[in-house]
């Protein structure tokens, strides 16, 4: 009897400590405007000498759901310094990640280039698949 009731506790307050994280994400649908949750790009230089070596990384901050078509604000960045698989140059200003394929909940992606000078990037566009 009371390893009965040792259980139904444990399980109410797994219940419990469950359901208060759902408003900081935990199954919580995230939307284009949630920027919160919003996709991020960070850039470390991880290289010096002449050229310069860029670590970029984009992650998608959504825990529930996956990311996809991200495009971002990429200036004049030269398609000759990374594969279009990986960053596809669409137009001035437009930058395409992963050939638009999903990121899943909390992945990062990244990819690095080598340049004399950092280009600024940030996204611009994304759509997640819980829409």
């Amino acid at each position: 009897m009371q390893t009965q009731s040792a259980s139904k506790l444990i399980i109410l307050c797994t219940l419990l400590t469950l359901s208060s994280l759902l408003p900081y994400g935990w199954g919580a649908k995230c939307v284009v405007n949630d920027h919160d949750h919003a996709p991020t790009v960070k850039q470390t230089q991880v290289g010096f000498g002449k050229l310069t070596k860029f670590l970029v990384e984009i992650s998608n901050n959504c825990p529930m759901c996956p990311v996809i078509d991200v495009h971002l604000k990429c200036g004049s960045f030269p398609q000759a310094l990374v594969k279009p698989r990986l960053l596809k140059v669409v137009g001035f200003d437009d930058c395409v990640v992963n050939g638009g394929l999903p990121l899943a909940p909390l992945q990062k992606f990244s990819f690095n280039y080598t340049h004399n000078s950092k280009y600024m990037m940030q996204p611009i566009l994304w759509y997640f698949q819980c829409e």
